[in-house]
């Protein structure tokens, strides 16, 4: 399947369990692979045959900076919902969020939870 890749978009969100991070808030990271046929766009050339990445960045960018979630897990499973509703070409779609500081007592590069949703 063909897909359009949305990949380090970073974003700066209120998400977690602890009021701190609620408050304080942090930087995310967010991966989104699109999986839709592409012959069409391919072969027409025209944006409306296609999903305009620029409005999918937006519709991400809302969904990370205006909500706030407890579990990053949400967030990807908003994502993705929000997607698929909006774009009905895409029948499958990959999300990565990363949280690159959790405020937990370990070194570590980061959590990323990665969901993969198809149409029904």
């Amino acid at each position: 399947m063909d897909k359009i890749i949305l990949n380090g978009m970073q974003f700066y969100g209120y998400h977690g369990v602890f009021p701190e991070e609620n408050k304080l808030g942090q930087r995310y990271h967010v991966d989104v692979e699109m999986h839709m046929p592409l012959d069409k766009p391919g072969a027409t050339d025209h944006l409306e045959d296609t999903i305009n990445y620029a409005e999918a960045y937006e519709l991400i960018k809302n969904t990370v900076e205006k909500r706030i979630f407890k579990l990053i897990e949400a967030l990807a499973e908003q994502v993705a919902s929000e997607l698929l509703q909006t774009y009905t070409s895409i029948n499958a779609i990959t999300v990565r969020v990363r949280k690159p500081h959790p405020p937990v007592a370990m070194v570590f590069d980061g959590v990323t939870v990665e969901i993969h949703r198809k149409r029904a």
